[in-house]
């Protein structure tokens, strides 16, 4: 089933994002957390490609089992990073032939230890290419994409962001996903210069219940995205108990996702960590509240 046909259907998606883990026994741990998901029956999981493409084979394993065993409907992450046209047309191609029908391209980051991304002799060096590469080998997959309430990090502004978002939504994705934020208001006016810029897709709101202090400061500083200061302090006056600081991480995310479905939002992605405890709980509780509406 392909995720932009399920969006159709008017009611939010909710769906969970995973990183493969490295051995085998990680990898195991998190087939079982993915497989305890289904009774939730959620729209899909994602499955990233680990820093640098690291983790290329187990993304593929571990979608092809999620579609065949478990049931869940997959998207595989792909990026351009490691890999040029003749490696990433042999992932696609057996994606394919594992019945996978969602795709998100990303660039990607750069390997560990390199600051500026340099794309492979034979690669891509913009997700739109990559994108505008599947469409054209594979015309059926949906295809998911990035986007960012703040602006990409790297970008020199928000409308030259904006201009390239719209390059890669005429490279042929189907819908887009935020990177996450913690103030819906951002998200909001991202959406507004999304349709005035003659985006027309859905756009699914990136949730990531913060877990740590130290940890959500190093994603925020890593992808463009700020924390408010009421939420900082809040956060940082319990630095050291852990507990305390998740419990108003999680109460927070539960309030964002309440105002955004509120709000008509198409979708909400959590950013789980693989961690699913805390993402699990909230997602009951707005799928209850998304079933009753």
């Amino acid at each position: 089933m392909r995720i932009c046909d399920q969006l159709k259907a008017g009611t939010p998606s909710l769906s969970f994002e995973f990183f493969p883990p490295k051995d085998d026994i990680g990898f195991w741990d998190l087939y079982k957390t993915i497989e305890s998901l289904k009774p939730l029956a959620p729209t899909y999981v994602s499955v990233t490609y680990g820093a640098g493409g690291s983790t290329r084979r187990k993304t593929i394993d571990l979608v092809a089992r999620i579609k065949k065993d478990i049931g869940i409907e997959p998207m595989a992450h792909l990026t351009c990073v490691g890999a040029d046209r003749t490696e990433i047309a042999r992932v696609l191609d057996e994606l394919r032939a594992n019945n996978i029908a969602n795709v998100l391209p990303l660039r990607g980051d750069p390997p560990q230890g390199e600051s500026k991304f340099t794309p492979v002799e034979g690669g891509f060096r913009y997700a739109s290419e990559l994108a505008a590469f599947i469409r054209g080998r594979h015309h059926d997959f949906c295809l998911g994409g990035a986007c960012y309430p703040e602006g990409h990090p790297e970008a020199p502004s928000r409308e030259i962001d904006l201009q390239n978002l719209k390059k890669k939504v005429d490279a042929g994705v189907d819908f887009l996903i935020t990177q996450l934020f913690f103030d819906n208001a951002d998200f909001l006016s991202f959406r507004e210069r999304v349709v005035q810029a003659g985006i027309h897709l859905p756009i699914l709101a990136g949730i990531m219940p913060i877990l740590s202090v130290k940890q959500v400061k190093r994603f925020t500083q890593m992808c463009g995205a700020s924390i408010p200061k009421s939420l900082l302090r809040r956060i940082e006056s319990v630095e050291d108990d852990a507990e305390a600081v998740r419990q108003i991480g999680m109460y927070h995310a539960a309030e964002q996702c309440r105002g955004l479905l509120k709000e008509n939002v198409a979708g909400i992605h959590f950013y789980t960590l693989n961690r699913s405890t805390a993402t699990r709980a909230i997602y009951q509780l707005i799928q209850a509240e998304v079933l009753r509406s």
